[in-house]
């Protein structure tokens, strides 16, 4: 389609106001970390490898042939900076954030942007208790909407939708699909996590960070991403999301350090991208290397910042605080 046919698309969309709001809250960013002695990094968007997540489709870019002979001819724009930084963190790193792009495919929509920006932090020796209270200010400072509830997972969904999450079978989810009128995708089959997931976007999110945020933590283990599994209750991972509003902002862990856990949980979550006709990803094996020197035991949360301005701004699409989303980039 030709420029003389779409004469507004040089256009941003995004407002005057709505920019100048997003440059007052990557200010309050930057003091926010800087008044607590975290030192802001930055690690690369195209890398030789990603970390493999089943539901995650990172971008492929096609190399050139390397001028020394090398080996690789495709690289991949990163889905966060999570294996950077760890491998920064695994080097001695004790307390670092980054404001940075990211990138996923098949992502589009009111809430998603195939390229967005990420903000990312880890502290060495913060348990999961200290990494909900460092999200917990973050939000304050940026959002002002108060102290946030936590709540567990298990808790949540017998608050919301009346079902134990860490007890129901298939059977029993689907039945509280139907007692509530939701109808669930065809797909989802034997995949019990797919069920939990219908249920806690459709009865539950809905609910969460109305009133005041939520902190939604110990998730079930087979949900850990790379979380750790909790000590006290192997069934949860020690893994936390706030939501605001109904929309959740970021996803914390307690950061997993075993590189034989990660390379199994790899290799299962590239097994069912296999299974669903996704593309395999290649094992992470810098990540892995520096797990294996020994990555200090730490939590980290990554977050959406699109959608705090968006939330701060009062706007319903996160298209209305990027200058140039996807459609007119």
């Amino acid at each position: 389609m030709s420029d003389e046919a779409e004469p507004d698309r040089f256009v941003p969309a995004a407002s005057w106001p709505n920019l100048e709001l997003r440059a007052r809250l990557l200010r309050q960013v930057r003091q926010f970390f800087a008044e607590r002695d975290f030192l802001e990094v930055e690690t690369p968007l195209l890398s030789a490898e990603v970390v493999i997540d089943q539901h995650v489709d990172p971008l492929a870019v096609p190399l050139p042939p390397a001028s020394d002979g090398g080996p690789e001819d495709v690289a991949w724009l990163q889905t966060s900076p999570e294996a950077h930084m760890k491998r920064l963190m695994a080097s001695g790193g004790r307390a670092i954030f980054q404001i940075t792009r990211s990138f996923r495919g098949g992502e589009r929509g009111r809430l998603h942007n195939r390229e967005f920006t990420i903000v990312e932090w880890y502290r060495r020796g913060d348990t999961m208790a200290e990494g909900m209270s460092l999200l917990n200010d973050f939000c304050e400072q940026l959002l002002g909407r108060g102290p946030a509830e936590r709540l567990s997972y298990q808790e949540a969904f017998l608050r919301f939708a009346e079902i134990d999450p860490l007890a129901a079978d298939i059977e029993e989810l689907a039945a509280c699909c139907n007692a509530a009128g939701v109808t669930p995708p065809a797909d989802l089959g034997g995949d019990r996590d797919a069920w939990l997931d219908t249920v806690l976007v459709t009865l539950v999110e809905p609910h969460l960070g109305t009133e005041r945020p939520v902190i939604l933590c110990d998730w079930p283990a087979s949900q850990a991403a790379l979380a750790r599994t909790s000590a006290a209750d192997p069934r949860v991972a020690e893994r936390f999301e706030l939501y605001v509003d109904g929309i959740e902002l970021a996803n914390g862990f307690h950061e997993l350090a075993d590189a034989g856990e990660l390379r199994r949980r790899g290799r299962r979550a590239n097994d069912e991208r296999r299974a669903a006709g996704r593309a395999v990803l290649p094992e992470p094996a810098r990540l892995l290397a520096a797990m294996e020197h020994g990555l200090p035991d730490c939590t980290g949360v990554a977050l959406g910042f699109d959608r705090v301005v968006m939330l701060a701004a009062g706007a319903r699409s996160i298209d209305e605080v990027i200058a140039f989303p996807q459609d007119r980039a």
